[in-house]
């Protein structure tokens, strides 16, 4: 499984998010499947049909700004591509007031409670499954350190909170996990954060880790180069006088993304697993020893995936708030310039681009010209 992950690592952003997409997906098919009542799906024929149609409507809402700006080019060359993604809010929110109406006009006497039950159900799903999802298809556009740091930080805590678990562990810690003890939950937090720094050391040295995608086709081996964030780059920081004293050490030198790395540790190892219990305790409310069969020998996607869900969306806040230098790209801006500005406004706009290419010498006179003469 390590392997077949590094594999699609190396294979870049579209194979990433394709697999992203894909565990979503079947982690919200064996959730959904747990409260499935095959004698009331029976009488009720379009109640999975409901639960599918919401999950697109909300994948398409999502995701579907990320993609019309990737592919910005060809959607605004196209005028029925252009008027959805103009009007894609309008749109995802229509797509989801259809499936509300729809949902009214199917109920039946005698299945109310049932049925509003799964509406509720399918709602959580998407919420804590398809949303956070979502968020962490973000940090992987960010720069793919965003998406395999706190992804493998969260292996690491697991696999040393067993180790350190069954080696000191003697304390229970939560009375829905009876495995989990106290001893393991601080090993493993140790662990993790040295893990942390020792993977952001590695993973920063990579431009092809720490660059944002400026294509769904980037890879391994044809990546962009980018100007590094500062969180990247080595900086001078002033010891407190009476640590400098004893260390007879004034300054220290080091990249700001080691100290980042610990804060995202620190999440991963003790709040990150609460995703894990809460995934316990949602078997043994239903009484399943696992959500399904799909990875032989490891259970369901959730059973894996269940505390990543957690991880990615503290990783896109975190990174939202304390790293992001800027928010502004040239998808953004083309995108806000076509759905605020008129023909005769996108045109002056044009001219006053040439204009600044022409006074910075980017845009000869003759050239600048020529091609304002063919916009008149």
């Amino acid at each position: 499984m390590i392997a077949a992950f590094v594999g699609v690592v190396a294979a870049g952003h579209l194979p990433i998010i394709s697999l992203i997409v894909i565990s979503q997906t079947l982690t919200f098919k064996e959730i959904i499947a747990l409260t499935s009542e095959p004698a009331r799906d029976k009488s009720l024929p379009y109640n999975k049909s409901l639960n599918w149609y919401f999950l697109i409507a909300t994948v398409y809402y999502l995701d579907g700004e990320s993609f019309f700006s990737f592919f910005k080019e060809f959607i605004f060359s196209n005028k029925i591509l252009t008027i959805l993604a103009i009007n894609h809010k309008f749109i995802s929110y229509s797509l989801y007031v259809a499936g509300f109406i729809f949902f009214v006009w199917t109920l039946q006497k005698g299945y109310y409670k049932f049925q509003f039950a799964q509406l509720c159900i399918t709602h959580t799903t998407l919420l804590l499954v398809v949303f956070q999802s979502h968020l962490i298809i973000d940090n992987l556009l960010n720069g793919m350190i965003w998406f395999l740091l706190p992804s493998s930080l969260v292996v690491v805590n697991d696999v040393f909170a067993y180790i350190c678990g069954i080696t000191f562990g003697r304390t229970q810690l939560i009375a829905i996990s009876p495995k989990k003890t106290v001893e393991g939950f601080i090993g493993a937090w140790i662990c993790t954060s040295v893990a942390a720094i020792l993977f952001s050391f590695i993973l920063s040295k990579s431009n092809y880790l720490i660059c944002p995608a400026d294509s769904l086709t980037n890879n391994l081996f044809e990546h962009p180069n980018c100007e590094p964030n500062p969180v990247f780059i080595p900086q001078i920081f002033q010891l407190p006088s009476n640590i400098a004293e004893f260390l007879n050490i004034d300054i220290i030198t080091f990249k700001p993304i080691y100290i980042h790395a610990a804060f995202i540790a620190t999440f991963a190892s003790l709040i990150a697993p609460f995703g894990g219990f809460f995934a316990s305790g949602l078997k043994r409310a239903f009484g399943i020893k696992d959500f399904g069969t799909t990875i032989p020998g490891h259970g369901g996607v959730t059973d894996r995936f269940d505390c990543q869900f957690l991880m990615g969306s503290f990783s896109y806040l975190y990174y939202q708030s304390f790293i992001t230098s800027h928010n502004v790209n040239v998808g953004t801006i083309l995108q806000m310039a076509i759905i605020n500005l008129s023909a005769d406004q996108l045109l002056t706009l044009v001219r006053s681009l040439l204009k600044y290419l022409n006074t910075s010498s980017v845009i000869d006179d003759t050239k600048f010209e020529k091609i304002i003469s063919l916009l008149t």
